[in-house]
């Protein structure tokens, strides 16, 4: 099985994100790499879309 094939920068910041040693993340099979990443996407609470942002602004009372 093969290193991963992503950039130092990135291989360190998901180390440090999923809280693993960088060599077991380097090689980690991809399935389940891609699999803690989808979990960690879930953790992270996704902004709100641009249409749900006007449509609170339309409803604000105006003075």
């Amino acid at each position: 099985m093969k290193p991963l094939q992503i950039s130092a920068e990135t291989a360190q910041k998901l180390a440090k994100q999923l809280n693993i040693p960088l060599e077991h993340l380097m090689h980690m099979p991809q399935h389940i790499l891609l699999q803690k990443m989808a979990e960690l996407a879930k953790q992270i609470p996704e902004p709100a879309s641009d249409s749900e942002a006007a449509d609170s602004k339309k409803q604000e009372p105006h003075s």
